[in-house]
């Protein structure tokens, strides 16, 4: 899974960082989104996929690899 952050979309709402603190965080000058981390562990995909559709600024993006997709699937 792959996670992209556009921080011209983000709107500082913190809804991420409130949401996956071990994840997310708000630069400290504009409050803008950055991640924590790049990699991520499968437990983490719905916290993920939450994260995305909560964003107000849709700022938030997630890319499903097919082999994690397959696997959600069953």
């Amino acid at each position: 899974m792959q996670v992209k952050v556009d921080r011209e979309l983000c709107c500082s709402s913190g809804m991420c960082v409130t949401n996956s603190p071990e994840i997310f965080d708000q630069d400290d000058r504009d409050g803008l989104v950055m991640l924590r981390q790049s990699t991520f562990r499968p437990e983490q995909f719905a916290e993920l996929r939450l994260a995305a559709d909560l964003c107000p600024g849709g700022a938030i993006s997630v890319v499903e690899d097919a082999v994690e997709d397959d696997a959600a699937r069953r």
